[in-house]
């Protein structure tokens, strides 16, 4: 099974103590090896804790008492109550899932997803039902449901897709093919424009909405650009600001700052900038650490001065722009910028990374064979 992309579906903490353990839902989608086998996964991963290490110091005076039996019974105590547990329940998709997203805005209890499939078409499926067999279990079987809408007018797959946060119901996405649609809601389905922002020249590998300008969002290409776009302007002249050579290869994704008028992005060339929109004739900071494609790169949900990434060098990390001194760091004779507080590894072929929103510093990344969810000391 690979878990190709996955973002937090819908979100809730239970705590004891100090705020664990703690629950939390995710959807992703499939990248099988035969297209028959591709499905969304609807995820709920409950009981997590901070790691027993954490705890035994926490403990250490109240066990000296304690005979090595009572010992012994209680570590198994413990064990059994700390173990995660994962439910899923999933949904047949046909062809492998190139993305997946989940619209932050929720509808007479329906939680929307759209998926851009390998076949070409965009699906919008409710997976409301899977959350709800969620709480009684799950299911081991994959449910054959039919999308609540289905778009097959792109003229090629595509990767590029984002709901807006500040308008229920709207999308966009974008192909191989460089068109952009814009998806309009309507009482029963959707409004697919038939007209394309299409100035890109070559793919669109990543979209983002503004999380502020409800008309205006960013998209990023194969041919190095990065362009901000008006919805409200006529489709050929919705193209306000271009930057022409953002990267020196593939743009592959950009990230939209929650609170500043910051924008990350990641290319091929392993490098990821910071962009301040008020000023998009040079990139604010530039950082050269990951040594293959940047995959996925994400601000934290309210640290406006962090940002996760990910790339093709099967790592995780983490930057905060808040770290003001130029000097490199150098560690066993290596440079390492001293705005990275940390780095993660330990996955193959890392797709995507994600920031929960509700709780603080956890993050869920993706990879070939498996995902993680962690938490760091440093954010």
């Amino acid at each position: 099974l690979y878990l190709r992309r996955v973002r937090e579906a819908v979100v809730s903490t239970q705590s004891t103590g100090e705020g664990y353990p703690v629950t939390a839902y995710a959807v992703a989608g499939t990248q099988a090896d035969k297209g028959k086998k591709n499905s969304i996964i609807v995820m709920k991963m409950s009981n997590l804790n901070r790691e027993k290490e954490e705890k035994e110091d926490e403990k250490e005076e109240e066990d000296e008492e304690k005979s090595d039996e009572e010992e012994d019974d209680e570590e198994k105590e413990e064990d059994e109550k700390a173990k995660e547990v994962l439910q899923t329940a999933e949904i047949y998709h046909q062809g492998t899932v190139n993305r997946i997203r989940i619209c932050p805005h929720e509808s007479e209890s329906r939680t929307f997803v759209a998926s851009w499939s390998e076949k070409g078409k965009v699906h919008i499926w409710d997976i409301g039902p899977q959350l709800s067999s969620l709480e009684t279990g799950g299911s081991k079987d994959v449910q054959k449901v039919k999308p609540v809408y289905t778009f097959g007018g792109h003229v090629e797959e595509g990767y590029g897709m984002d709901w807006s946060p500040t308008r229920r119901g709207y999308l966009l996405t974008g192909d191989c093919t460089r068109h952009i649609h814009l998806w309009t809601p309507r009482e029963s389905d959707w409004l697919v424009s038939q007209q394309t922002f299409s100035s890109h020249q070559e793919s669109v590998e990543d979209i983002q909405w503004s999380p502020n300008e409800e008309h205006v969002f960013a998209s990023c290409s194969v041919d190095k650009s990065i362009r901000i776009w008006d919805d409200r302007a006529p489709h050929h002249k919705a193209c306000m600001i271009t930057v022409p050579d953002a990267h020196t290869s593939d743009v592959n994704v950009i990230n939209w700052n929650r609170t500043e008028p910051f924008l990350v992005s990641g290319g091929d060339d392993g490098v990821i900038k910071v962009w301040d929109l008020r000023k998009l004739d040079s990139h604010a900071a530039l950082f050269k650490h990951h040594n293959g494609p940047i995959t996925s790169v994400e601000w934290h949900p309210t640290d406006s001065s962090v940002f996760g990434a990910s790339g093709e060098d099967n790592q995780v990390s983490l930057w905060d722009l808040g770290v003001e001194s130029s000097e490199p760091l150098i560690i066993n004779d290596t440079e390492v910028p001293p705005q990275l507080l940390f780095i993660h590894q330990g996955q193959e072929e890392i797709k995507e990374l994600h920031w929960h929103p509700y709780i603080p510093g956890l993050l869920l990344t993706t990879s070939l064979h498996d995902f993680n969810v962690f938490k760091t000391i440093s954010v």
